[in-house]
């Protein structure tokens, strides 16, 4: 009868080890989903529009586009003053200063669509940063409990396995006062 209580507490303890696996493989796998779904939201294939606007404000935001600048304005300036007999445009540069304006009225709102765009997308990821931060907590908090659950059920079977040895020991000092001890055959 106490082998069979020793053999039934040690499967429970099983028991609850492996329940306790399977639970954090849930975790794990619910992990993965979320991760998924976060991973799936990313714009994989933006507009026609969307993709112009990030190009254009990507070329217009550097450096290679202010040297480039810089130097077709100078030969722009130097073409018209001193290689040209028949400049096209004189010095005040009136076109030059309206394909300058030009560019730049086309150039802002396509920069501003983009960094719009960005915007968005950086607002979304706080929002899947804070989705993700809550779940972190709320696994936490799950493991928090499940150990806690862990400890009472490992206490409890503690107590059991301590109150089957008093019992035995009790049942061994009857037997020795009674002279049933194992030296009392010498």
């Amino acid at each position: 009868m106490e082998k069979a209580i020793r053999d039934q507490l040690l499967l429970s303890g099983n028991d609850h080890v492996k329940k306790l696996h399977e639970i954090v493989v849930q975790a794990i796998e619910e992990e993965k989903l979320l991760s998924q779904k976060l991973y799936d939201f990313e714009d994989k294939h933006p507009s026609l529009s969307s993709r112009v606007a990030d190009k254009v404000a990507s070329f217009g935001g550097s450096w290679r586009f202010i040297m480039f600048f810089g130097v077709f304005m100078l030969l722009w300036m130097l073409a018209n003053i001193y290689l040209l007999t028949r400049p096209f445009d004189p010095y005040p540069f009136i076109l030059l200063n309206l394909i300058l304006s030009t560019i730049a009225a086309i150039q802002a709102p396509v920069i501003m669509m983009s960094q719009n765009r960005k915007e968005e997308k950086d607002r979304q990821r706080a929002v899947n940063d804070y989705l993700i931060n809550l779940k972190a907590e709320i696994e936490i908090r799950n493991m928090h409990q499940k150990i806690d659950l862990l400890m009472e059920e490992q206490m409890q079977t503690l107590l059991d396995i301590q109150k089957i040895q008093l019992d035995m020991m009790e049942e061994i000092g009857r037997n020795i006062q009674k002279g049933d001890g194992p030296n009392t055959a010498t």
